[in-house]
């Protein structure tokens, strides 16, 4: 499938400490365009501040970073420029977000996805993949797999390029 949209959307999907990340920032510095990071990820302890700290100081100077765990559309819509590469990470960590502030996660996802037509900038989404586990043992954990796993299908079918990581090596898996 071909896209009419003037940017670019690229989907990276893996486990955790997959390499997923690293892959897709290396994706964002070969575009040789303005970087943009929009970091959904929210601190809830010192563990989670600490993950924040590393990723910074991993990702180097460079990047412009917007700090984002609900509105993502409003956010890309702010930053969307032909001359950016724009890296969102993580989905699941917004759908998370979603499910916390008691949003439509559904209503949500599909906004985002259709945002994606007339996208102007190249953007790369970074998510985890959940489905591959075990059945959560608890209707949230549930609910969550669920609304990633259909959030994964939509941005793959509406993507240009799909990836998956696993032990830091890439399969594409379209595009």
């Amino acid at each position: 499938m071909t896209s009419s949209r003037p940017g670019t959307v690229t989907f990276v999907l893996g486990g955790a400490r997959s390499g997923k990340s690293r892959f897709s920032e290396n994706l964002c510095l070969e575009t040789g365009l303005e970087r943009h990071y929009v970091a959904t990820g929210q601190i809830w302890d010192t563990e989670m501040a600490d993950r924040i700290a590393l990723h910074r100081t991993q990702r180097g100077e460079g990047w412009v970073t917007h700090e984002e765990p609900v509105d993502l559309v409003g956010t890309l819509a702010a930053i969307d420029r032909p001359d950016r590469v724009v890296l969102v990470d993580c989905l699941t960590l917004w759908v998370t977000n979603l499910m916390m502030a008691e949003r439509d996660v559904a209503d949500a996802c599909a906004d985002l996805v259709a945002s994606l037509s007339i996208c102007k900038a190249q953007v790369i989404f970074v998510s985890n993949e959940v489905g591959l586990g075990i059945v959560p043992d608890n209707k949230m954990a549930r609910t969550f797999r669920d609304h990633a796993g259909r959030l994964h299908q939509n941005l793959a079918a509406s993507a240009d390029r799909v990836y998956f990581i696993a032990a830091g090596l890439p399969l594409t898996l379209k595009g």
